[in-house]
């Protein structure tokens, strides 16, 4: 390979994320030492890399397709929300500071140096380096702070793909105007557009390739049906696209959505899994009817905990009788107090009442916990996860198992089959679960072949 590859889009959600997820897995399955690359995300879904860095789900999952551990050079600079517009900024894997969005787009030039290590040392250690863009790479105020389009493509000269929404209307005048608006030397690298989420017979669509490529002068290199992805969200917008997979559903779940809510890849098991129907509460709504309730990550805990008592869901979860499962900030709030003395994890300093269900306090200090391994949790199952969180609990530093309480650090607990079986077998004696791992890598290599049959991947192989 010559030149890297990266893949931009009209807008965001345009299916960047998923299409470079295929491409590496095609380029991997043709022999290729493939690398997902993105200079800046913007998410609070975050995994742990092999260095014991932090980086976005969506570069996790990139690289799973490639079939590597992940690392931190997949993406170099994150930036997780902290509220009140400001963003924790994660360089390398690890957390350099929380900073206004004025202050870091004042700074950007420092982050420049990162990921051009980063993106340089893959280029010496991989045959290809596929690089995601972010948002839409002609954001004309914004370019000389673009790290993840324009920055790249001129520094690397790179080959670029347009990806384009179909589905959301408009497409000729979003890929006509992206062109247009490009500066000269990306587009004229631009090999092509890939036209996403089509939905009908693509022979309607003939004429529309013939004007795309007639009157705007790129090829189509291709036309990919519209196929949720029903694995590692990378933002909200994503989750509001979730789809389940509902057969004959035992158990109902209530999986409390505040603002603040992060690592959403933790429903996805939840969400695939036929016998599981999945609620999504965002608001006040009577938990009566639930078979249990899910309290997920939070990257503002203390936060999301003062939301939960303006609309009258903390009474709610207070005074449910059935089982309360906590995933790391939801863990917490499960505590009878949380302490940022430092304002570690939020604006300002300060504490707050928790839910009391745990008898034990929470403090936030610094560095983060970042690990990744196999945990013996609950019934002395052994259960591969990872840590993400600044909380500590003074009693039960990693779980928490009494009655109808539980909860965990631990990202990744339900993706073990034989826990889930466990937990979810003593809600409903009828529930039989599911192989996640399988099902997982089945859901890859069907968005794959899809995308393998509508894309013209010789044709862009050819160009690199």
């Amino acid at each position: 390979m010559k030149k890297p590859l990266a893949v931009f889009g009209t807008g965001s959600d345009a299916g960047k994320t998923t299409l470079v997820m295929a491409l590496c897995r095609l380029f991997a399955d043709r022999g290729l030492k493939v690398a997902p690359f993105k200079a800046q995300n913007v998410s609070n879904n975050s995994g742990v890399t092999v260095e014991g860095g932090e980086i976005s789900r969506a570069q996790c999952l990139q690289a799973e397709a490639a079939r590597l551990e992940p690392s931190h050079l997949f993406n170099p600079i994150l930036l997780k929300s902290h509220g009140e517009g400001s963003v924790q900024v994660i360089v390398n894997g690890q957390v350099h500071q929380n900073q206004s969005i004025a202050d870091y787009y004042r700074r950007i030039g420092l982050l420049e140096a990162q990921v051009k290590i980063a993106f340089s040392r893959l280029l010496q250690d991989y045959d290809l380096v596929v690089a995601e863009g972010a948002g839409s790479p002609v954001e004309l105020n914004l370019l000389h702070k673009d790290l993840s389009n324009t920055f790249i493509a001129k520094t690397y000269d790179t080959r670029n793909i347009l990806v384009a929404d179909i589905e959301r209307g408009g497409v000729f005048a979003s890929i006509y105007g992206t062109l247009a608006l490009m500066e000269p030397g990306i587009r004229a690298n631009t090999i092509g557009v890939i036209v996403n989420k089509f939905r009908g017979d693509r022979r309607f669509f003939e004429d529309g390739e013939k004007i795309i490529r007639e009157r705007f002068g790129v090829p189509v290199l291709g036309v990919v049906p519209y196929r949720p992805l029903n694995i590692d969200m990378e933002d909200s917008q994503s989750l509001c696209n979730y789809r389940q997979r509902l057969g004959r559903a035992l158990i109902r779940v209530a999986v409390i959505a505040y603002p603040g809510l992060s690592n959403y890849n933790d429903l996805d098991v939840l969400m695939s899994d036929a016998e599981l129907r999945i609620e999504l509460i965002d608001g006040y709504h009577p938990l009566e009817g639930f078979d249990m309730v899910l309290l997920p990550g939070s990257k503002t805990v203390i936060r999301d905990l003062r939301w939960l008592k303006q609309n009258g869901l903390f009474d709610a979860i207070r005074q449910f009788g059935k089982p309360v499962f906590g995933l790391c900030g939801g863990y917490q709030m499960l505590c009878q107090t949380l302490h940022d003395p430092d304002a570690v994890e939020h604006d300002t300093p300060g504490s707050e009442a928790g839910l009391g269900l745990i008898d034990d306090t929470v403090v936030y200090r610094t560095p983060k916990i970042l690990a990744r391994g196999k945990y013996s949790l609950f019934s002395g199952l052994t259960i591969p996860g990872y840590e993400i969180h600044c909380g500590r609990l003074e009693k039960y530093p990693l779980f928490y198992q009494r009655g109808r309480i539980a909860g965990t650090h631990v990202h990744g607990v339900f993706d073990d089959d034989a826990f889930r079986g466990e937990y979810f077998g003593s809600l409903h004696p009828e529930y039989r679960g599911y192989a996640y791992k399988a099902y997982r890598e089945a859901e890859i290599d069907r968005f794959t072949a899809m995308v393998e049959a509508h894309v013209d991947v010789a044709r862009i192989l050819e160009a690199l």
